[in-house]
């Protein structure tokens, strides 16, 4: 059977990162390998790169099912583009997927969604391809039925194929996250053993890491020098990740790469970050979501902000490079924002990422800030942890995206940050960089000027 598996292109009203950073699709990637080994026919699509028309690429390829993969701000976009695949295509099945559909299914109910995969991924997909083939029933386990609404353990599949990275080879070059440039994407495991009260990763699955092993098979076949390791935590398990750095010098394997991290292991682990940094180690996106301990509370962190600045000052004298990612509190007034501004440049993080608090549906959050969301649920397009969906308690909206908009001028968009940067990793790779911040920027001057 020919499956086609599209990338949708995010939302206009979407702010979106994809100014900053387009990595490669490897949940595509994940389900096309398991369907290439059953003996289908395979194409993937990054609409977000690609520019062909829908209509050459379908008649084309004449797809038979296509799957069509997206988080939560694509939900309107995912229904609109499966609504032109049906139009094109006569008979033509469609699937949707993706973490939002595991965890809130019934959102991504439309005339033209035949199928929404709640679990399983690759395995769950290539039933249901095999399944259509043969005239059968669809697969009832990992398929949604809304007769049927209880949610199912999603158990991660270890065994699965290695990713079909030739299915984007097209694309590859222009593939990076921020100064990674030609960036291939790796997941080393799955789901996140920590709770943290805003977060979905624990909607999604329980934590389960792949064997060292079968990670560096992996890496050896990616001739990639840049790789992006994106595990919801890939520093937790200190005697896996001792084992991983002992793998990676036996081997001779040298990469760069970029983690998710948490403050508090980081903190308690200075030697081992140093023997990552020996063996590659270049950047960490820490969740520190705040400088403030009730905060931090709030959130289920069980970290404090002296552990945060802990962690921050590890990574600088180990030469690792720290992107921070914030949560902004709706109830933020001017006092707030400019303290984390001190806070953020006493500490001389170059690269922060600020994130309004976003109560997403299947988390704890959603329930306690319900009634005050300004973002109706089916804008789905702006519930993309950068709109404001609820409403500021000391601020009007306005108020609050110009505050946002002057910590980033304040922290990252000025002068001699520039300048660092321009030395660090040359004037061009910095101009790139600043165009697509500016466009991110643009976005949030647009909300200021509309107030809404």
């Amino acid at each position: 059977m020919n499956v086609l598996l599209l990338r949708p292109r995010p939302h206009r009203e979407t702010i979106g990162l994809q100014n900053v950073m387009i990595c490669e699709p490897l949940e595509l990637e994940y389900l096309a390998a398991a369907l290439l080994e059953a003996g289908h026919r395979v194409e993937i699509v990054d609409l977000i790169l690609d520019r062909r028309p829908l209509e050459r690429i379908t008649a084309q390829f004449q797809p038979r099912l296509v799957g069509i993969t997206g988080y939560v701000a694509h939900v309107n976009v995912v229904k609109a583009l499966a609504a032109r695949v049906k139009a094109l295509v006569p008979g033509v099945w469609v699937a949707v997927g993706g973490v939002h559909a595991e965890v809130v299914p019934r959102d991504w109910e439309d005339p033209a969604v035949d199928f929404i995969l709640t679990a399983g991924g690759g395995r769950t997909l290539t039933a249901l391809a095999d399944a259509l083939e043969q005239g059968c029933a669809p697969p009832a386990e990992g398929v949604w039925n809304p007769e049927d609404p209880v949610r199912r353990p999603n158990a991660p599949d270890l065994s699965a194929p290695l990713p079909w990275r030739e299915g984007v080879a097209r694309y590859r070059r222009r593939y990076y996250y921020m100064f990674h440039r030609d960036c291939a994407l790796v997941k080393t495991s799955y789901g996140c053993p920590y709770e943290c009260s805003f977060c979905f990763c624990r909607q999604v699955t329980g934590y389960a890491a792949r064997p060292v092993a079968d990670v560096l098979d992996e890496l050896e076949t990616i001739p990639q020098k840049e790789i992006y390791l994106v595990d919801d935590d890939f520093l937790f398990n200190e005697a896996r990740l001792a084992a991983f750095c002992g793998a990676l010098e036996a081997r001779g394997i040298r990469k760069r790469y970029l983690v998710y991290g948490r403050a508090d292991f980081i903190a308690a682990h200075e030697s081992l970050i140093d023997r990552l940094r020996r063996n590659g180690l270049r950047a960490v996106i820490i969740g520190l979501e705040s400088a403030d301990d009730r905060e931090l509370d709030r959130y289920q962190k069980h970290s404090t902000a002296q552990t945060n600045e802990d962690a921050v000052r590890i990574l600088q004298r180990c030469g690792v490079e720290c992107y921070g990612a914030f949560v902004l509190g709706p109830d933020w007034g001017k006092d707030e924002f400019r303290a984390l501004a001190r806070w953020i440049k006493r500490l001389g993080i170059t690269f922060v990422n600020l994130q309004p608090l976003t109560p997403l549906k299947g988390t704890p959050e959603f329930g306690a800030w319900r009634d005050r969301l300004i973002v109706p649920a089916e804008e789905f397009e702006k519930w993309d942890m950068a709109h404001l969906v609820v409403r500021p308690g000391k601020l009007s909206v306005r108020q609050y995206y110009w505050q946002m908009t002057l910590l980033y001028w304040k922290t990252m968009a000025n002068p001699a940050r520039a300048w660092g940067m321009a030395r660090r990793y040359g004037f061009l790779e910095t101009l790139k960089l600043s165009l697509g911040a500016m466009r991110v920027n643009w976005q949030y001057i647009k909300k200021i000027v509309r107030g809404k």
